[in-house]
C-alpha cells in the first residue's frame, strides 16, 4: 500500500480497504454471476491487524453461498513484508452481492454447488449469517 491511503497513525485506512474490498467483492461476483452485481450488504468486517504502508497486500475471494440473486463473496486479506516474506492475516469480511439485468432489477444468479470440504463449510456458515440477516431485517434494522 502505497503512503496516499494513510491515516493518521502511518497505517492503511480502514475506509481505503473497505473500499478496495468493495471492489474485490464485485469483481468476485460479477465474474461469478456473469452479470453486473452491486452491493447489498457488508457483513461481519474483522480489521484483525493494521496493514502498513509499504506492504503488499493480497485479497483472497470466493463465492461462498448463492441466493436466487444474491451472492455472498468472502475475503481474506494478507499483508507481506516484501523485506522479509513474512505474510499475516489482517481482514476478513463477507459481502452480499446482487445480480441486475439491463433495467436494474434484480435478476437470478447461476446456483454455486459447494464440492470440497471448505466449500461446504463455507456454505453452511454462509447460510447461518443469511439466516442472521433475515431476523434482523425483520427487526427494522
Amino acid at each position: 500500500m502505497t503512503p496516499d491511503t494513510a491515516n493518521f497513525a502511518g497505517n492503511v485506512h480502514g475506509g481505503h480497504l473497505l473500499k478496495v474490498l468493495d471492489q474485490v467483492a464485485y469483481a468476485c461476483a460479477s465474474r461469478f454471476a456473469r452479470h453486473y452485481c452491486v452491493t447489498a450488504a457488508v457483513d461481519r468486517v474483522w480489521f484483525r491487524r493494521a496493514v502498513h504502508v509499504g506492504e503488499l497486500v493480497t485479497f483472497m475471494a470466493s463465492v461462498n453461498y448463492t441466493g436466487t440473486s444474491s451472492i455472498e463473496v468472502g475475503i481474506r486479506v494478507e499483508a507481506e513484508d516484501i523485506l522479509t516474506g513474512v505474510r499475516r492475516h489482517t481482514t476478513s469480511c463477507y459481502f452480499v452481492m446482487v445480480a441486475l439485468d439491463e433495467n436494474g432489477k434484480a435478476r437470478r444468479v447461476p446456483q454455486f454447488e459447494p464440492v470440497t470440504e471448505l466449500e461446504k463449510e463455507r456454505w453452511a456458515k454462509a447460510e447461518q449469517r443469511r439466516a442472521q440477516r433475515l431476523v434482523g431485517r425483520g427487526a427494522g434494522t
